[in-house]
């Protein structure tokens, strides 16, 4: 398998993680952690809106489902989204290997994190995962700027 089946591979999953989360009331991003051979060892949803849990994004669940590793350096973490700060910082501690990355036109992460810290960063421009979060944000803006964006009483 080559490195772009894999990335497509893991992209894959993660969006599926995505659409979980949108079936569950939930913000629509999705996370999913491979080993260089394609095999896929953990998946995560944003559970922000299903917990109550402000930590929960996609990516740190999906790296909480790994559980402890000592590969962490080896491994590939695909989002739908790019990676907000908490989750940018959180790939750079683990020393992760590289992030695929849906898209990053409906929200710039900290790509710029990972890139300094030596990550290999993939931008695959998803038109479903751009579709996904577009359609999203237009339906629930309150919910996403409660997360994200701006709250609507301007603090």
């Amino acid at each position: 398998m080559t490195q772009a089946e894999i990335d497509r591979l893991a992209l894959d999953a993660a969006y599926q993680q995505a659409r979980k989360s949108l079936s569950e009331g939930g913000i629509p991003i999705g996370s999913a952690l491979c080993d260089p051979r394609g095999v896929i060892l953990s998946l995560g949803h944003n559970l922000r809106v299903q917990t109550g849990d402000t930590t929960a994004h996609a990516e740190t669940v999906c790296l909480r489902n790994a559980g402890r590793r000592r590969d962490w350096h080896t491994l590939t973490l695909a989002s739908t989204l790019s990676p907000c700060a908490m989750c940018s910082g959180t790939a750079v501690l683990h020393r992760l290997r590289r992030v695929v990355i849906g898209e990053h036109t409906t929200f710039m992460g900290r790509e710029d994190w990972m890139d300094a810290a030596g990550i290999e960063v993939v931008l695959m421009n998803d038109a479903r995962c751009i579709e996904l979060m577009r359609d999203f944000i237009a339906a629930r803006p309150e919910l996403w700027n409660e997360d994200i964006g701006i709250p609507d009483d301007g603090a």
